[in-house]
């Protein structure tokens, strides 16, 4: 999933829900600043702060990892 589309998927899930971006950074503890700045499409989110986010309003994330190939 491009990372707009990820997102796109929680803001309007949070919507869907009726969950204000208060009530998500309390129920998530993610900063309400963070929030903004991720739905606004600022800012660079960690993995932990997605999986926050994403537990907070009932999504199973998924994350593929690219594998790198590193010359010895």
């Amino acid at each position: 999933m491009h990372f707009q589309s990820l997102i796109e998927a929680i803001k309007t899930r949070r919507q869907n829900l009726a969950v204000t971006q208060e009530m998500l950074s309390e129920l998530s503890g993610v900063g309400l600043r963070t929030l903004k700045q991720f739905e606004s499409g600022k800012g660079n989110p960690t993995l932990e702060t997605l999986q926050k986010l994403g537990n907070a309003l009932g999504m199973e994330l998924m994350f593929a990892v690219k594998e790198l190939n590193v010359n010895e």
